[in-house]
C-alpha cells in the first residue's frame, strides 16, 4: 500500500530551525526569498489542476471547462 506523504513548504527563522529542525528530513538554508510566494501561486495552481483531473479524468489539463 503506497503511504502518503506529508510535505511541507515554509519560511522558517534560524530560531525555528532550532527548535524543529531535528525533527525536518530535510532542511535547504536559503539567502533569499523574494520569490517564495511565486513558489506557493504555482505549487497551489498545479495541485488545483492535479484535483480538477482527478474530478474529471475525460478531461485534459489545457481543455476547456
Amino acid at each position: 500500500m503506497e503511504r502518503d506523504r506529508i510535505v511541507a513548504i515554509g519560511l522558517l527563522t534560524q530560531n525555528d530551525v532550532a527548535l524543529l529542525g531535528p525533527t525536518f528530513d530535510r532542511i535547504w538554508p536559503v539567502s533569499d526569498a523574494s520569490h517564495f510566494h511565486e513558489l506557493l501561486e504555482a505549487i497551489d495552481s498545479a495541485d488545483c489542476a492535479l484535483t480538477d483531473e482527478r474530478r474529471h479524468p475525460s478531461r485534459g489539463i489545457d481543455d476547456e471547462p
